[in-house]
Parts: C-alpha cells; structure tokens; sequence
C-alpha cells in the first residue's frame, strides 16, 4: 500500500467500516478520523430531532472531517478517513484535499456485507445500549437505500471487501 496520502473506508451503515479503519489506522500507525466520532459530540450538545436534523449534523461533521484531514496531511503525510461517503457529493472536498497535499493518493476500501446479514448488525445496534443513540439504526433497517454501496470518484486504488467475518 502506498504510504502518503488518504486511505478512505466507506460503506453502508453496519458494513464494518468502523471496525477496518481503526484496525488499519493501528497498523499503518497514522491517525484516523471518522465521522460518527465527530457527529456522536455533536449529536450530544445539539441533539438531533428528525432525519434532516440528522444529515445536517452529518454534513457538518463530513465538513469538520475534511478540514482536520487537511490540517493532519500537513503533519503527518496519511490518514484513514472513515464514514459513510457519499458518491456524487463528497468529491470535491476531497479533490480539494488531495490537491493541496500533492501527489497525494486516495486508496478506496468500500465495505460491503450480505444484505441479511447488515440487517441482522443494525437490528443488533437498535437495542445496543452502548451505541449512541442519534443514529437511529432502527430507522436504517427499515430503509433498503443502497446508494451508497460505492465508490467516489476519485482516481487511484479501489479495493472491495467483504466484512461478513
């Protein structure tokens, strides 16, 4: 793997995203930054009522997301970005970071798991009293909204991996 630059873990909701990226962070010994981690404070001093509350804390935290990225590509020369990407949208900030700290690269790894058993994990996170509750798995296992099980576009390395174990 290309050392220098971003590595960025995306993925449906329960596709084990957050599980890869801090495994890949350790073993690359770089720091990650992960969305949820910024939304989950957020959600806490903010609270978030609806679903559109909900994605304009996520949009505000992807934002928050980016501008850290920047700042630890100055230092540290790689990171592990980690949340649920959006294709068609999430490009240009993205573009804009790997073209301040060029040539940088952008490694894709899209988490994928069998439909059945994603249901089964967000099932499991509805009633996990762990989990934060502003994301409101139980929403998400009634929703078969699969848009973005892909990957952005953005040139460099694409790699698929199946989390079912």
């Amino acid at each position: 793997m290309p050392i220098g630059g971003v590595f960025l873990v995306t993925g449906l909701p329960a596709s084990g995203k957050t599980t890869l990226a801090r495994a890949l962070a350790r073993a690359l010994k770089v720091p990650l930054l992960s969305k949820d981690a910024i939304k989950e404070p957020l959600l806490d001093a903010l609270g978030a009522g609806d679903r559109a509350a909900s994605r304009a804390l996520s949009d505000a935290s992807f934002a928050v997301l980016f501008a850290l990225a920047d700042e630890c590509l100055g230092v540290t020369r790689t990171v592990v970005l980690e949340g649920n990407f959006r294709p068609g949208e999430h490009e240009p900030l993205l573009q804009g970071l790997l073209a301040r700290h060029g040539p940088a690269t952008c490694t894709q790894v899209l988490c994928r798991v069998p439909e059945p058993l994603r249901q089964q994990r967000l099932r499991a996170r509805a009633v996990d009293g762990a989990r934060h509750p502003g994301h409101q798995d139980a929403g998400w296992v009634a929703q078969a909204d699969l848009s973005g099980d892909a990957f952005l576009a953005i040139a460099g390395p694409q790699i698929v991996l199946c989390t079912d174990r």
